[in-house]
């Protein structure tokens, strides 16, 4: 083989992780985002009408994906009274078109199958998050969620998490109410942001970094939606529950990689008849949100950071 085309190949299979990352984070989808509302709903059509109304139109590869990931993330509905019990019965592709609801596996399968049908590689993961600080520090026991990873190429950094049920909205701190509201976040998601949220059954699907271990895990704070929004990437405190003096002040500090801006921070403490809403003076600095807070209520008590109203994370305080 000549010697020049033996360097292009090589540098070709050297560069296509790259080249597919550099794809992936500067794309806009808004196109394709368009269209796959355009096309509403599709009641009562069957998987194989929706998928080609959905992603045929699209010759490349990440735009199906996207197609798809919209059209799930905006038409169903996650199942909270479902997911609360942690029942995954009727979910089954076929029986979420029906019903226009499923919990996280429903998502995934009915993802999966579209994808495969689009000539997308996919497979679904199963695996751990945490709904509510009373879980931090749990063992984890039962499997409690789903999502998929996407394979573009045979390097695992052509790989990529989608989410398309934490897509379709997020649930309160109770896990007692749903609301439907459509995010990209979870859509080639950042893996080190993804893995503060997620933590798979088998660990050959941790992409990136990752908690060491499920216990690790567990341990870390709940994190929210804006935290995926906002590409959370370090966070200090990273103990889920944290033991605090009366009258002391704990520095909170935040690594994002986001280029948007923030307008407002806030503290929500307590349960929801009792919450009590603190805004923070903070500091935003290249990548850096910070800000520092004294705990002067006695007790033990969930407390959720917001940004600019949607949550991004909790903790479990502990004040004596």
């Amino acid at each position: 083989m000549n010697y020049l085309l033996k360097r292009s190949i090589l540098l070709l299979i050297t560069c296509a992780p790259f080249i597919l990352s550099a794809q992936t984070d500067s794309r806009d989808f808004k196109a394709v985002d368009d269209y796959v509302k355009s096309l509403g709903s599709l009641q009562g059509m069957s998987m194989g009408t929706i998928n080609n109304v959905v992603s045929k139109k699209f010759e490349d590869k990440i735009d199906r994906t996207r197609a798809i990931y919209s059209w799930i993330a905006n038409n169903i509905t996650y199942d909270i009274k479902a997911a609360r019990g942690n029942n995954p019965a009727k979910n089954t592709p076929t029986e979420v078109l029906l019903s226009r609801k499923a919990v996280g596996i429903g998502f995934a399968s009915l993802f999966q199958d579209m994808c495969s049908s689009a000539d997308i590689r996919c497979l679904t993961v199963d695996g751990f998050v945490k709904n509510t600080t009373e879980q931090i520090e749990e063992k984890g026991t039962e499997i409690n969620h789903s999502w998929a990873v996407v394979q573009l190429g045979l390097s695992p950094d052509t790989w990529y998490y989608v989410d398309p049920a934490w897509g379709s909205g997020y649930p309160d701190a109770e896990m007692k109410l749903f609301t439907k509201s459509y995010t990209d976040a979870y859509f080639f998601t950042d893996k080190t942001t993804f893995n503060l949220q997620h933590y798979p059954d088998n660990e050959a699907w941790k992409l990136g970094n990752a908690p060491k271990n499920k216990k690790d895990f567990y341990a870390l704070p709940l994190i929210k939606v804006a935290a995926q929004e906002f590409g959370l990437k370090k966070l200090s405190p990273n103990d889920g529950i944290l033991k605090v003096k009366t009258g002391k002040s704990i520095s909170f500090s935040y690594t994002l990689n986001s280029s948007e801006e923030i307008s407002k921070v806030t503290l929500a403490f307590g349960e929801r008849k009792k919450l009590k809403v603190r805004d923070m003076n903070y500091s935003y600095s290249g990548s850096t949100l910070s800000f520092t807070y004294k705990f002067e209520e006695d007790g033990a008590y969930p407390v959720m950071i917001m940004i600019d109203g949607k949550e991004f994370v909790g903790y479990a305080v502990e004040v004596e």
